[in-house]
């Protein structure tokens, strides 16, 4: 199976928003992680089955929850460059990548 590489800034938004939604509502923290975690599942079996993206980056949605993953599918690795909220401006998180 794929193995799954979290850039720094991607880990870090991921734990801000399982922070977050954690003190938003009881249990509203695991459901958005595993959602993160169902979506990148996803992306594991079927690495090109998200939509194409800014720098051959693909994205996927977050079931339930605004937020898109931001990947780079490689041969053998898929980088999460980010966990993207739909309300920030479109592609911030390009200069994470080539």
């Amino acid at each position: 199976m794929i193995k799954v590489i979290f850039l720094p800034a991607a880990e870090i938004e991921l734990l801000k928003e399982v922070t977050y939604y954690s003190k938003a509502a009881t249990g509203a923290g695991l459901r958005f992680q595993t959602a993160v975690e169902a979506a990148i599942s996803r992306v594991r079996t079927h690495p090109l089955g998200g939509a194409p993206s800014f720098k051959e980056t693909r994205s996927v949605l977050v079931k339930g929850f605004p937020f898109s993953i931001v990947y780079q599918p490689e041969k053998e690795v898929l980088l999460i460059v980010a966990i993207a909220p739909h309300r920030k401006r479109p592609n911030y998180w390009a200069s994470r990548v080539d």
